[in-house]
């Protein structure tokens, strides 16, 4: 099973995110070799460079996760159209690296919006959606929640997972060491989000109802 670990980055709208976190993340990963796809909103790049051009250095996937977080359709084609520029040119600008194809929408609201796919295929996007969510933004959730969540028997068929998370919740990093172990214990092998098949066959899935078996 190859599974891959994507990581939201995005300005918090929770009480439980101390400074720090997305820091811990990177460390975690480094020191683990697991390679990641993050999801960069543009603000965020703006408020901190410093770690987006470590996400870069280290070698994971960048994406766009759109600049201002807004629900992408309520917004007009224009409006679509200026949010996912302003945050591929300051993602390109600070990194580097360009986000292209890879996007994904805020709250994952634009899966069966046919307005807002058409806008982003034709700016050279694709959508990436999840199979598994950590349930990271709970407040409830302790790091052995998170775990369980992410863990269960239902994806014997499934070859390959994406697990959702985000930079912000003190739960990740406290929870991300154990996650990599048991997933590697079980024989998942993590890549990052273009070694995935990404066909609509293989993607046809509704989101959060996966777990990797363990």
């Amino acid at each position: 099973m190859r599974v891959a670990l994507t990581f939201d980055a995005e300005h918090p709208d929770r009480p439980h995110a101390p400074p720090g976190v997305a820091e811990q993340i990177l460390s975690i990963l480094r020191a683990q070799q697991v390679p990641a796809t993050f999801f960069l909103q543009g603000r965020w790049v703006e408020a901190y460079p410093h770690l987006a051009r470590q996400i870069a250095a280290d070698g994971h996937r960048i994406g766009s996760h759109s600049f201002y977080h807004v629900r992408m359709p309520l917004l007009s084609d224009e409006g679509i159209r200026a949010d996912v520029m302003s945050a591929e040119q300051t993602i390109t600008a600070v990194t580097g690296i360009s986000p292209k194809p890879w996007f994904r929408c805020p709250w994952g609201q634009c899966e069966d919006d046919d307005r807002v796919h058409r806008t982003l295929t034709a700016l050279g996007y694709r959508r990436v959606g999840w199979t598994v969510q950590s349930g990271d933004w709970d407040v409830t959730q302790t790091p052995r929640d998170m775990e369980q969540t992410i863990f269960g028997a239902d994806t014997a068929n499934h070859s390959d997972v994406i697990v959702l998370m985000h930079t912000w919740p003190a739960s990740v990093p406290a929870a991300l060491p154990a996650i990599i172990t048991r997933a590697r214990g079980a024989g998942a092998v993590f890549v990052p989000i273009d070694r995935l098949d990404l066909s609509p066959d293989a993607m046809a899935r509704v989101p959060g109802t996966a777990h990797i078996e363990a």
